[in-house]
Formats: structure tokens, sequence, C-alpha cells
């Protein structure tokens, strides 16, 4: 009896599921002709900037570990003890962020990074109260409405891909942003559900094609198909180089690239079978 496949879909994040610096730059909103307002779009990016900010160095310790950019969370679990750190006070530990590169500076980054990863997998909800929650539910709203669905849709289509196909499928983020404002992007953007903290990676200091390779090393095997979705040039290159398909994302409304609403599971998977070879009408 045949193994059955496992299909990884390496995802962008910024413009790609979400549209942020482009609602900022007014790029997205001017791509309309006059159809949206410019303005608006860009206070709704700003909105988003500041919020992720503020969580990021309030909670996520960001204004610490700006400077230690990592390509995953669990990159320093080795130097992690498993000190109990429900006492421990990160704002007195003597950490110094990327000045010193000794065990023990590792360590208290990895505790930090511990942290990082509990506080996502417990998600806004059980951080934030319900009047600050709600104030985000109604940016997301606003933001969704704006941007034709953008946000709702891609989504789904993340949320189609988890559900499987007669297949095993696991959603991967690679992002160009830095590490600890992408996982609270996913928190913001309702996408922590559905990837999981381990699952979100960084290029910001090795490039997209490091962390592809990272990807492929850790779910390689003979029935593991890949499938890299995104808007930039880097990971195009990057996939073409791991010869895994690429989908191309244009957020433009008059565009031969694919867009949300619209990207689906189906159509994901005629990519992965021109390259792989072997797609099936029933598993599709």
């Amino acid at each position: 009896m045949d193994q059955k496949k496992m299909n990884v879909f390496v995802w962008d994040m910024d413009e790609t599921l979400i549209l942020l610096k482009s609602l900022i730059t007014g790029a997205y909103t001017k791509s309309f002709n006059g159809s949206k307002d410019v303005q608006k779009g860009t206070e709704i990016g700003k909105t988003w900037e500041n919020q992720i900010l503020r969580i990021c160095d309030d909670y996520f310790f960001y204004e610490q570990i700006e400077g230690c950019n990592k390509p995953f969370v669990d990159a320093m679990r080795e130097y992690d003890d498993g000190l109990d750190l429900s006492g421990y006070d990160f704002a007195n530990d003597g950490f110094v962020g990327a000045a010193f590169d000794d065990d023990a500076n590792k360590k208290k980054l990895a505790y930090r990074h511990r942290v990082i990863a509990d506080k996502y997998k417990k998600g806004l909800r059980n951080l934030f109260g319900e009047k600050m929650i709600k104030s985000w539910d109604n940016l997301y709203e606003v933001t969704d409405d704006f941007t034709d669905k953008w946000l709702s849709s891609a989504r789904a289509c993340v949320a189609q891909c988890a559900g499987g196909n007669g297949a095993e499928n696991i959603n991967i983020i690679v992002t160009s942003g830095s590490l600890i404002p992408s996982l609270v992007k996913c928190l913001l953007f309702r996408l922590d559900d559905l990837i999981s903290y381990d699952n979100v990676y960084s290029s910001w200091e090795v490039g997209k094609y490091q962390c592809f390779s990272l990807i492929k090393e850790r779910f390689n095997g003979p029935n593991v198909q890949f499938c890299a979705i995104g808007d930039g040039w880097e990971e195009c290159e990057a996939a073409e180089n791991m010869q895994w398909p690429f989908v191309q994302i244009d957020p433009v409304p008059i565009t031969t690239s694919h867009r949300f609403p619209g990207l689906n599971l189906e159509t994901l998977g005629h990519y992965i079978g021109v390259v792989y070879g072997d797609s099936d009408d029933e598993d599709e």
C-alpha cells in the first residue's frame, strides 16, 4: 500500500497572506486607479504597524532581542536548560542582546524564545482583555473589507491546505521580515491556529534559499512534495533552485499572476502536479 503524500506549502507573508507594506506606501490602493481611497489605505496600514510594534516591544521582548534575529524560534533550544521561568526577572537578568555571543547570553535568549513560543501557543485571547481583542477584530474587518476580502480569503486558502486533499498537508511561513514581528503578525491576522510557531521562519539574516533548505531537510522524504507561494523574486529564485513549483502572487487588480480571493488548493495542486508529475484527480 502506498504511503500518503505530504504536501508542504511554503508561504511568503507580506503582500501574499497579508497586505501591509503596500497599504502603507499606497502601492496597493493606487493600483486601483482612483477607485480606492489612498489615504484610508495608508492609515489602515500604519495602524497595523503601530499595533504590531507595540505588542512586539511590550509582550515579546522585541526591544531587547531585535538585534538577535534567528531564522526560527527553536534555533536556541540547545541553550535552554529548562529552568522554571514563572518567577524569572527578565528585566534584570543581565541579558545584553547581540553584544556578547557567549553561552550565558545565549541561554538568556533561549529563555525569551521559550516564553515567546508559549505566548504564541496561548493566542491573543488568552493574553489580552476583551476590549483590546475587539479593537483588533474591528481593524481586521475594516482591512478585509478595504482589500476586497484579501485577508479572509487568504486565510481560507491556508485552512483549505491544512485540511488536506487525501494527503498530509503542512503550512509553513518564510518571511523576509524579522522573526518576532512575523509571529505577532500571525497572531493579529488570525493565522496562528493554522500555522504553529515552529513553522514560522525568518529569512532576514540567512536568505530565502537557506530557509527553504532547512525546511527541505526537516521534512524531506520520498513522498514529500513542496510548493512555494509568494510575490517576490527571492522566493521565486529559491524555489527554482530547489526545483519546487512556485505560485506567483500579485496584489494589483489586473494581473496574470494569482491573488486573493481566487487562489485555492485545487490550483496549488495543479502546480504541484506539473512539477512532481503525479497529480491525481481523486486527490485534488
